[in-house]
């Protein structure tokens, strides 16, 4: 007997059927190559050679030499199969090893574990020499009930309808808040560059000036050191800090457990010390009845989270659409298949109903017409027109003849079909789609990676910046208490030095922390 090998080589540069078959008529003429399957979508081609005449390192080259990349796959285990089983009617642990002792001494199974708890029974084999049919027939012929572990078809991991709802109505109750908040500040902008031409022309006294800055409707005290201004902001940010920050928390929350410093902990770190900071702010003025309103920060929050919130939930749109092509796709395939058996001649022996995952390779699959073909094949037997618009986008429909490959999830239109299974399960050209734009949508852009790793970066040196910005006014106002004097305008001349340093140095690091947060990094 001659030794039979395989190897798996990965091939670049197909781009339909045509190369396929090109590279399969080839090296089929080669010799000591026994057979060849190659899979268009997973670029992948499975040879079965002997090793006494060819090497896979050659057998590469000749696909080379065809004008296609070309590399020997090192890990074959990609070839296995695995099959996850329920079976039912194990009482005991001796029932667990004569399954396990059973399937090990049958030929084509690697490997098996069965799990009493669970009723699970987890199998690899060799789709070569066996088939998931075989292996519950096995299991069944020593007296144990067995069916598939039934996959859930529907894309429903796939569906980010929860989180578009989550990040529209966060987005939706931030906007809501924020729209009067910026009103507010427009407003005060416009006046307070009002007041300033009117000083400017009418060499006012400062007195004069307060008077009229607190004639004002928003600089209006409702209680002494609280204006209507900053009692508005403060009733418009808690809402915002709540429903609209919510998610935020938790993220942030999670990524500190886990010691690390994401976008979310710096947008909760900002946001909550300009919240903080303004409320115990306006605490301490109303305490001290002051005559001036103190500056708060309550428009940050809120203008913050809409914009991120914008954000993601325009991201989690995005992926939404993506998802909806996968779940239509993932529905094209075919949930049965009909297994016939032949007898000489093609004669039709007999034939029944299977689950497509139980199709194994090699069997001969009957499509009537107007049926979905369950497995990527080789037609054996009749003449038909086949509709692959969902893989090609070709309206037209293709003939297909004894010799032509047919592609799972296309649909049979005229004629009734016998085909050989080349690629079943996983392989097939549309699990192989599926698979590639669930990794696309998991893996994350280079850029976003690089990003995310910035932000590791970026938050505690934002933090470190903020607490030396404090510390260097503190120092600076005990220095020289003057240059304090020249940029914190209208403190009241009624509380200590070192207290105005402290607050103006307060007042210094939070506008760090506000304004380095969020800004472009996290946006863009």
């Amino acid at each position: 007997t001659k030794t039979i090998s395989k190897c798996y080589v990965q091939v670049t540069g197909m781009t339909c059927a045509s190369c396929v078959a090109n590279i399969e008529r080839n090296l089929r003429r080669e010799d000591g190559i026994h057979s060849i399957l190659v899979a268009l979508m997973a670029g992948k081609a499975e040879v079965r050679y002997n090793p006494a005449v060819i090497h896979p390192s050659a057998i590469a080259e000749l696909i080379r030499e065809l004008g296609f990349g070309a590399t020997v796959m090192e890990n074959c285990g990609e070839g296995d199969g695995i099959l996850e089983l329920v079976v039912r009617g194990m009482t005991c642990a001796s029932c667990v090893h004569k399954i396990e002792s059973t399937l090990m001494k049958t030929n084509g199974v690697l490997y098996c574990s069965v799990a009493l708890a669970t009723n699970k029974a987890h199998i690899k084999y060799d789709p070569e020499i066996i088939g998931p049919r075989d292996v519950i027939q096995v299991i069944q012929d020593l007296g144990f009930a067995t069916s598939l572990v039934k996959k859930d078809r529907s894309a429903s991991h796939l569906d980010h309808k929860q989180e578009i709802r989550q990040w529209k109505r966060s987005f939706v109750v931030s906007l809501v808040f924020c729209i009067p908040v910026m009103g507010l500040m427009i407003y005060m902008m416009v006046m307070d560059s009002q007041l300033a031409d009117a000083h400017a022309h009418h060499n006012m006294s400062s007195e004069e000036m307060e008077a009229l800055h607190s004639s004002m409707v928003l600089e209006y005290q409702l209680l002494p050191g609280l204006s209507v201004m900053n009692f508005l902001s403060f009733l418009l940010c808690v809402p915002v800090q709540m429903f609209g920050g919510w998610h935020f928390y938790i993220q942030a929350y999670k990524a500190l457990k886990h010691k690390t410093a994401n976008m979310d902990v710096l947008i909760v770190l900002a946001t909550t010390i300009a919240f903080a900071y303004s409320f115990v702010i306006l605490l301490v003025a109303m305490a001290e009845k002051a005559k001036v309103n103190p500056v708060t920060f309550f428009d940050t929050p809120p203008m913050l989270f809409v914009f991120i919130s914008l954000g993601r939930w325009l991201e989690h749109v995005a992926k939404g659409k993506t998802s909806e092509a996968l779940a239509r796709l993932i529905s094209l395939q075919a949930t049965e298949a009909t297994i016939v058996t032949l007898g000489p001649d093609n004669v039709l022996l007999s034939e029944e109903q299977v689950d497509v995952e139980l199709v194994q390779r090699g069997d001969i699959v009957k499509v009537i017409p107007g049926g979905k073909f369950p497995v990527d094949g080789r037609v054996i037997e009749g003449h038909s027109m086949v509709d692959e618009s969902l893989i090609t986008g070709e309206a037209m429909p293709v003939t297909k003849k004894p010799g032509n490959t047919v592609i799972a999830g296309s649909i049979n239109q005229n004629g009734s079909l016998l085909i050989s299974a080349t690629h079943v399960g996983a392989d097939t050209t549309l699990s192989q789609i599926v698979k590639l734009v669930e990794e696309a949508q998991t893996s994350k852009a280079p850029i976003q990676q690089f990003a995310d790793k910035l932000s590791g970066y970026f938050v505690p040196s934002i933090v470190a910046v903020s607490v030396v910005t404090l510390f260097a006014w503190i120092i600076i106002g005990f220095v020289d208490f003057e240059i304090v004097e020249k940029y914190f305008l209208g403190y009241n001349k009624s509380i200590s030095a070192a207290e105005v340093i402290i607050r103006f140095a307060f007042q210094a690091s939070i506008t760090v922390l506000c304004i380095a947060c969020p800004c472009s990094l996290g946006l863009a």
